[in-house]
């Protein structure tokens, strides 16, 4: 598979794996000047890139960089970020500070990770019955804490 990246801006970075075994491509604040994230804070990180995806059986998935978000209490606003296969348009990162001080974040700094995925397009199939099983219509903890 090929992944196209389009530079928006000259002072992008194309996004790479810090490791051989990483999972994730490391994304980059596009950015002239700090941004200070204060407590309880959102924003939205440019990264100057675009991408073009092979074709809708895969999708982009923007995650929190780990060190960011336990060392510093730095997370995706929305979760999870969802690259569609037919998006075009600038790949940005909406960050959220729930620690109990203010973060800066610099330009060039590792904001996200993105991992490419497959997605599965199933047939929608309505129908007044679904098959049973052990576990039912059990769900929060209801197969225990261990």
């Amino acid at each position: 598979m090929k992944l196209k990246i389009k530079k928006l801006k000259d002072n992008a970075k194309i996004p790479k794996r810090a490791t051989n075994g990483s999972a994730g491509m490391d994304l980059y604040a596009c950015i002239e000047h700090n941004i200070t994230l204060a407590p309880g804070q959102l924003t939205i990180v440019p990264t100057g890139i675009a991408i073009e995806l092979p074709d809708n059986t895969c999708a982009a998935f923007l995650y929190a960089r780990s060190g960011l978000g336990v060392k510093h209490g730095i997370c995706l606003s929305n979760g999870v970020g969802v690259i569609d296969s037919d998006y075009r348009g600038e790949i940005c990162v909406g960050l959220c500070n729930v620690s109990d001080k203010p973060y800066v974040i610099e330009p060039d700094e590792r904001i996200a990770q993105m991992v490419i995925a497959p997605v599965l397009t199933p047939e929608i199939v309505e129908t007044t019955e679904l098959s049973d099983t052990q576990r039912g219509e059990g769900g929060f903890g209801s197969t225990g804490r261990s």
